[in-house]
């Protein structure tokens, strides 16, 4: 018998690795790159060499950037994807009612990525964007999603991606997260008070099915218009509205 070969997966990771560098630095050189790794410079240079042959990374100059061919991966695997194909319409109708933004996300490796977002007409900018990983406890779509995960799961994710503060209203209490979480499962809808962006609340409700929750719905807005009756009937029926089309059509895709 032949011994597994571990190199070439291990290459795989550190290629991995280097297009994440490369883009948590929104652009780098060969030496800025070198520093990120305890490799010799030869071997980072051929896995960026490796990376830009095929696509993934475009050299400009003496910088290397991630390359657009990731939105084509990211769209082409969105467009596939039932919830999208469901969700999509009703989403920009929410944010049309709304006027505000409208959100879809689902939960992947444990953490919250933005499916699909539209603004309103009244909605201000954010700093969200589609393809956007969040930690689930930090945001109501996150929230309204782990509420609806088996107990295993959650503590698992928590294990894993901790309950790291974004501002001083983020929960980092797991007692603390477990009784919201009680709550959502009541009233049907999570709230975000200014938990990942200071002046902007978010009201948020998941999305289940027979085999379990696929995903979340929100609605976004400043403090200032995401208040009293508004805030506390109004989005959230709203957005309850929406998640329950969300579901029976589902049903029937």
């Amino acid at each position: 018998m032949h011994a597994e070969r571990d190199p070439p997966i291990k290459s795989t990771a550190t290629s991995l690795d280097v297009v994440e560098a490369v883009h948590a630095m929104g652009g780098a050189t060969l030496p800025e790159v070198v520093e990120q790794f305890e490799k010799p410079r030869s071997t980072v240079h051929d896995h960026l060499k490796t990376l830009t042959d095929a696509g993934y990374l475009v050299k400009d100059g003496r910088e290397f950037r991630v390359s657009v061919r990731f939105l084509n991966l990211g769209g082409r695997a969105r467009a596939q994807s039932e919830l999208f194909q469901v969700a999509e319409a009703e989403v920009r109708q929410l944010a049309s009612d709304t006027g505000e933004h409208a959100n879809l996300m689902v939960e992947e490796n444990g953490r919250g990525v933005f499916l699909y977002k539209v603004k309103g007409s009244q909605s201000v900018h954010l700093d969200t964007y589609e393809g956007m990983e969040v930690d689930l406890h930090t945001t109501a779509m996150g929230k309204a999603i782990l509420s609806e995960l088996p107990r295993e799961k959650r503590d698992a994710i928590v294990e894993e991606h901790g309950l790291e503060p974004v501002t001083a209203e983020t929960i980092t209490d797991r007692e603390e997260l477990e009784t919201e979480l009680t709550e959502i499962r009541e009233r049907g809808y999570a709230v975000d008070n200014e938990e990942r962006v200071d002046g902007v609340r978010c009201v948020a409700a998941p999305i289940t099915t027979e085999n379990g929750v696929v995903g979340g719905v929100s609605v976004s807005a400043p403090k200032s218009r995401m208040n009293g009756q508004r805030f506390e009937e109004e989005i959230p029926s709203e957005v309850l509205s929406t998640a329950n089309i969300i579901e029976v059509n589902l049903q029937h895709a």
